[in-house]
C-alpha cells in the first residue's frame, strides 16, 4: 500500500480526487482504493531553538556563549503551530503502518516542499522506499500523468541536501548574527542571511534621497508646429535666457542634423514567473507580494491556476499542447480580455524554452479557470487570475509594431554667420535640440492591457505626444512658430525614487546590479539554473513582510521606507553580513549542490565557518553612539494610533515608545511625557501576541477565539485599536449586547492590572533605591 504524503489538506484531496476510486475520508488522511492519502501542515518538524538544547548553555544570552553551533548534534521538534503536532501524529502512524510499503513525497514540488518531506521521514525514523510525485498542477489529467511518471526519491538528494544546508546555513547566522549585535549594542537587532541585505539596498536608497540637493536647471522649448524641439539642460539661468533671446529673433532657424525614422518590433513579454507576477500587480493595482503570492496560492488549490512559486517564464514543448487548448475558443476570453484583442493566430512557440525551465512552468491558468469561475473568487484572486490570463494572451500575441522618429537640430550655421557676436556666446552644448515621436502602428500584444504608467517614467518629458512630420528631412533649414515663441522650461534635478515593493523585489531578483565582482556578476546573470537574486520567489515577499514586522521599514502607500531602527542596524552591522554579494553568492551555492556541481559536505562547511566569525566580527569595531545606555526593548510593533511614534513592548503592556513615568508623591505612578497610549498583553484570559498586535496598529481586525468571560464562559470576537482604551472588542452590530458587556469586562481588568503594574513599579524603584545599577522602567 502506497502513502502519499501532500504539503496541505486541499493537495491532498486533490490527489485523491484525481486517484479515483472508492474513498473513505478518516481523521488526518484519506483512503482511495489501495492507497493513502495524508498531508503535513506546512513544516511540521522544525530546528530547536537554542534553549532546547539541554548540554549547553544556549538559553542564556551572552556573548560567551558564541558562536552557536549544535553540529553535529542539531536537534529537531515537531512545531505546535496551529495544531501540526496533531497533524504530525497521524502522519507518523500512517508511516508506521505494517501495510505501508512505499512513501510518495507530493509536498511541494521545490526546495521547501522537499525538506518538509524528508524532515518528517527522518524524525520518524522509518525506511521504507520512497518516490517522488512532481506536479506543478492539481488538475486531475496533470496528477494522474505525474503519478505514472515518478521518480525514486534518491534523485532528489541534490535538491533535499540544498534545503538541509540553507536551513541551518540560516539558524548560524541568525542566531549568532542577532545575538551578538544585539548584546554589543544593548539593543533588540534581528540579522538574517537575506533579509539584512535587502534592508542595507533600502537604507541605501534612503539615504541617496535624503542626501540629494536639488539642482535647478533650464531648457530652451521651441514650438515647431505638432511637435517640439528642446534644448540640453543648462545650469545657468542667464545662459538659458541669453539662448531663449537667440531662438527667439526674427531670422533664428534650426539645421536638421538628424532625422531617422525606423518602425520597431516589441517582441511579447515572457509569461509570468512569481516574482513578475508580483511586481505587475504592485505597480498595477497596489497588491502587496504577499497578497498575490496567497491569492495565486488560492488559485492553485482551486485549481485554477499552475504551480505559484515558479522562477521559470517559460513552458516546456510537453506543456504546448496544454497551451494550445487553452488559447482555444473564448473560454479565457469573456471576462478576461476585449474579444477583439484575442490575436488571430497565437504565437505558442514564443513561451517554450526547455532549458530554462527547472523544475516549474511559469505561471497559466488551468482548463477549469473561466468567467463562471471568476465570478466565484475574491477580489485578490479575480485581480490575480485575470492578470496571470491577460499576460498568457500577451506572451502569445503579434508584436507591438510603432513607428520612432528621432531628430537632432543645431542652431543654422547660416545664421551663426549673420550673428556671429550672438554665434560666440553659445557653447557647442547649447546649440544641440533634440525631439521625438513615437506613434503606435499596430497594438499587437498591447491591445491586451493599456498598461498603466511605468516607474521609470520621464515626468518632464518635453516632446510627449510629438507628431513629427514625415517630411522632414536631414539637412533642411526650419524656423519656430513665429506666433508661439520658445518658452524657459524650469526643472530641479530629482533624487532616485524611493523603493516600492515592485522595485524592490526587481532588485532582490536582479542582485548582480549591486555586484562589483566581474566574475560573480557574471555568474548571477547566467541564469540557466538559478534564479540570480537573493531569496527565491517563494521567500521574497515574507522577507519584506518581516523587515515591516521587525520596524526596520515602513509601508507608506506603494513606498517602503527605513526606520531609525533600521539604519541603526545596518550601521552597526558587518560589511558582509550587509553585502547583496554574500547572499547572492550563497543561493548560488545552494543551486550547485541542488545541481549536483558542489560537494553539499564543503558548502555547509563554508556556512558554518562563516557563522562562527560573526560574534567576533561584531566586538572587533564597536560604534559607540550606538550602544544603548540601558538595555530597553525597542523594537517597533508599528506606529502609535494617537501620535503616530513606534509602539514598543515593556514587560506586560504594549506602549508608546514616547511614554515615560514618574512616581508621584502619594505613591502612585504617572505619566509625565509622551502621548500615554498603551495596551495591555492580556485580554479577557487571552494573550495578545506580538503578531497580533503588529496586526492590530497596522489597522487591521484580528479575529480570535477562546476568551474567557466573567462568568466562566468562552467567547470569540474580534479585537480593533482603539486611541482611548488601547484595544477594544469589534463583534459587529448583531452583537452589539455581548460586545458592551466584554468591552466592560475588559476595563475592570485593565483597571486591575494598572493598579498591580503600579504596585510593582513601587516595588521596583525601592529596589533600585538599594541597588543604584538597577534599571526601573
Amino acid at each position: 500500500m502506497r502513502l502519499i504524503i501532500a504539503e496541505k489538506h486541499s493537495v491532498g484531496q486533490a490527489i485523491a480526487q484525481a486517484l479515483g476510486g472508492h474513498t473513505e475520508k478518516h481523521d488526518g488522511y484519506i483512503e482511495v482504493g489501495d492507497d493513502l492519502v495524508t498531508w503535513a501542515q506546512g513544516h511540521l518538524v522544525d530546528l530547536a531553538a537554542p534553549d532546547e538544547y539541554k548540554d549547553h548553555d544556549w538559553g542564556r544570552w551572552s556573548l560567551d556563549t558564541l558562536p552557536i553551533d549544535p553540529t553535529p548534534d542539531w536537534q529537531w521538534k515537531v512545531s505546535r503551530d496551529k495544531g501540526a503536532d496533531r497533524q504530525y501524529k497521524v502522519v507518523a502512524g500512517l508511516m508506521r503502518r505494517g501495510d505501508v510499503d512505499m512513501l510518495v513525497d507530493a509536498c511541494d514540488p521545490d526546495r521547501e516542499g522537499e525538506a518538509i518531506f524528508r524532515r518528517i521521514v527522518t524524525h520518524v525514523g522509518v525506511s521504507k522506499p520512497m518516490r517522488r510525485l512532481w506536479v506543478a498542477s492539481l488538475e486531475e489529467d496533470a496528477i494522474r500523468d505525474a503519478l505514472a511518471s515518478m521518480k525514486d526519491e534518491t534523485e532528489y538528494r541534490g535538491l533535499a541536501d540544498s534545503a538541509m544546508i540553507r536551513a541551518k546555513a540560516d539558524w548560524l547566522i541568525g542566531m549568532n548574527a542577532s545575538r551578538a549585535y544585539s548584546l554589543v549594542y544593548n539593543a533588540r537587532f534581528t540579522v538574517g542571511r537575506v533579509q539584512t541585505p535587502t534592508l542595507a539596498m533600502i537604507v541605501d536608497r534612503d539615504r541617496q534621497i535624503a542626501g540629494h540637493v536639488a539642482r535647478p536647471y533650464w531648457k530652451v522649448v521651441a514650438p515647431m508646429g505638432g511637435w517640439k524641439l528642446a534644448g540640453e539642460r543648462l545650469d545657468k539661468r542667464e545662459d538659458a535666457e541669453t539662448l531663449l533671446r537667440i531662438v527667439n529673433s526674427d531670422d533664428f532657424a534650426f539645421s536638421i542634423f538628424k532625422a531617422e525614422r525606423k518602425q520597431q518590433h516589441d517582441a511579447p513579454p515572457r509569461l509570468y514567473d512569481l516574482t513578475g507576477l508580483q511586481k505587475d500587480m504592485s505597480r498595477l493595482y497596489g497588491l502587496t507580494a504577499v497578497r498575490t503570492l496567497a491569492a495565486l496560492q488560492s488559485l492553485y488549490e482551486k485549481k485554477l491556476a499552475t504551480y505559484p512559486r515558479t522562477d521559470s517564464q517559460y513552458i516546456t514543448h510537453d506543456d504546448l499542447d496544454t497551451l494550445r487548448g487553452l488559447t482555444e475558443g473564448d473560454r479565457l476570453v469573456n471576462g478576461f480580455i476585449e474579444p477583439a484583442a484575442k490575436p488571430e493566430r497565437p504565437r505558442l512557440e514564443l513561451t517554450v524554452n526547455d532549458a530554462k525551465v527547472a523544475g516549474h512552468t511559469a505561471v497559466l491558468p488551468t482548463m477549469q479557470a473561466d468567467k463562471a469561475a471568476l465570478d466565484e473568487l475574491g477580489d485578490d484572486e479575480r485581480l490575480v487570475l485575470v492578470r496571470v490570463a491577460r499576460r498568457m494572451w500577451e506572451a502569445v500575441g503579434d508584436d507591438y509594431v510603432h513607428d520612432v522618429t528621432n531628430v537632432v537640430a543645431n542652431i543654422d550655421p547660416h545664421w551663426c554667420e549673420k550673428h556671429p557676436d550672438e554665434g560666440r556666446l553659445l557653447s557647442e552644448g547649447e546649440c544641440r535640440f533634440t525631439s521625438r515621436s513615437d506613434q503606435p502602428v499596430s497594438l499587437g500584444w498591447h491591445a491586451i492591457e493599456h498598461d498603466g504608467p511605468q516607474e521609470d517614467q520621464d515626468d518632464n518629458d518635453e516632446t510627449a505626444g510629438n507628431i513629427i512630420p514625415a517630411n522632414l528631412v536631414t539637412g533642411v533649414s526650419i524656423a519656430p512658430v513665429p506666433q508661439c515663441g520658445a518658452t524657459l522650461s524650469e526643472g530641479k534635478t530629482k533624487p532616485p525614487k524611493p523603493f516600492s515593493e515592485a522595485t524592490l523585489l526587481a532588485a532582490m531578483e536582479h542582485a548582480s546590479r549591486w555586484v562589483e565582482d566581474k566574475d560573480l556578476k557574471a555568474a548571477l546573470d547566467d541564469d540557466e539554473s538559478h534564479s540570480g537574486g537573493i531569496g527565491t520567489p517563494a521567500t521574497r515577499a515574507d522577507v519584506i513582510e518581516k523587515l515591516i514586522r521587525t520596524g526596520y521599514v515602513d509601508r507608506k502607500g506603494k513606498q517602503l521606507r527605513s526606520t531609525d531602527q533600521g539604519r541603526s542596524l545596518i550601521d552597526v552591522v558587518a560589511p558582509k553580513l550587509k553585502d547583496v554579494a554574500l547572499t547572492a553568492d550563497m543561493e548560488r551555492r545552494l543551486s550547485e549542490v541542488e545541481h549536483g556541481q558542489a560537494d553539499a559536505s564543503q558548502v555547509e562547511t563554508e556556512f558554518r565557518d562563516l557563522a562562527a566569525r560573526i560574534p567576533a566580527d561584531a566586538q572587533t569595531t564597536v560604534r559607540q553612539d550606538h550602544v544603548q545606555a540601558k538595555t530597553r526593548n525597542t523594537e517597533s510593533f508599528g506606529g502609535c494610533p494617537r501620535c503616530g511614534k513606534p509602539v514598543v513592548k515593556t514587560g506586560k503592556v504594549f506602549q508608546c515608545s514616547t511614554n515615560r513615568r514618574e512616581k508621584q508623591s502619594d505613591g502612585t505612578w504617572r505619566t509625565t511625557e509622551g502621548c500615554g497610549w498603551r495596551a495591555w498583553t492580556t485580554v479577557a484570559g487571552k494573550t495578545i501576541t506580538d503578531m497580533t498586535m503588529r496586526r492590530l496598529l497596522d489597522g487591521r481586525k484580528v479575529s480570535l477565539k477562546g476568551f474567557t468571560s466573567r462568568k466562566g464562559g468562552t467567547f470569540d470576537a474580534a479585537l480593533v485599536i482603539d486611541k482611548d482604551k488601547g484595544v477594544a472588542f469589534d463583534f459587529g452590530q448583531r452583537h452589539q449586547e455581548s460586545m458592551d458587556m466584554a468591552q466592560k469586562q475588559y476595563t475592570a481588568q485593565t483597571n486591575s492590572v494598572l493598579i498591580q503594574q503600579q504596585m510593582l513599579d513601587q516595588q521596583r524603584k525601592a529596589t533600585a533605591d538599594d541597588n543604584p545599577s538597577m534599571p526601573t522602567e
